[in-house]
């Protein structure tokens, strides 16, 4: 019997099983939840550990070990029922803090926050870059914007990851919050983060210059916006 493992947001699960039984078409497929797996996510220590392959893609009783598909950036994950860490040689246990900082400074979105159902477009959030859109499979819900707007070559808006300069509000920056330019012009708007780093979705010419986000209050924090190393030279 063969099966496929699907990771989603935990917030969204019941939602995306009820989603996916519709489409079953009186096949014989079963679509339930594995409650007894945990994932892992095993990142590299540096990124000149990125491209080095210390580990072995494993499927087995115990432990299913792959590449992270999004990016090298992002390591390998681990789907076990067992404790993660005991089963990588020389792994330090980190929590959760350290795992969302790493890839917002790698700036992979990730889940419902980052990646808002009925406002994220594939190709704005990235999706291209993280094996996340096939351009050769048949018909999917939004294909044709999506095939239209890559074969065009251009996107003006992409999520960046973003670093906030200033000390924080305690508020912290709400998400949607305008991203202006030294001269207020309005260039995207603050998607997600944590701390200091974040994702924003802004235009792609205006990235370089001086930027700052509104905060609650009125306040207004420093932004500085980057191009992750792993995008292709192509997408700005």
């Amino acid at each position: 019997m063969s099966g496929f493992l699907l990771e989603c947001d935990s917030s969204v699960q019941d939602a995306l099983q009820k989603h996916l039984a519709l489409y079953r078409i009186r096949r014989k497929v079963t679509v339930e939840p594995h409650r007894d797996l945990r994932v892992w996510a095993v990142l590299p220590g540096s990124p000149e550990a990125c491209g080095a392959a210390p580990l072995q893609e494993t499927a087995g009783a115990d432990a299913i070990l792959v590449r992270d598909p999004r990016t090298r950036r992002m390591g390998w994950r681990l789907l076990t029922q067992k404790e993660g860490p005991a089963l990588v040689p020389g792994g330090r246990l980190g929590d959760l803090w350290d795992y969302h900082q790493h890839r917002y400074l790698q700036g992979v979105p990730e889940g419902v926050r980052d990646l808002p159902p009925g406002v994220a477009l594939p190709l704005e959030s990235n999706l291209a870059f993280m094996n996340g859109v096939s351009f050769t499979k048949g018909c999917y819900i939004g294909q044709e914007l999506t095939a239209r707007t890559h074969h065009m070559g251009v996107i003006r808006k992409r999520l960046f990851p973003v670093r906030l300069l200033d000390p924080l509000p305690t508020s912290g920056v709400a998400p949607g919050a305008a991203v202006l330019t030294e001269s207020g012009q309005a260039v995207g708007k603050y998607r997600a983060g944590q701390g200091s780093v974040g994702l924003a979705l802004l235009r792609s010419e205006k990235i370089k210059g001086p930027l700052h986000v509104r905060a609650s209050r009125g306040a207004q924090v420093a932004l500085t916006a980057s191009v992750p190393d792993w995008w292709p030279t192509v997408s700005t």
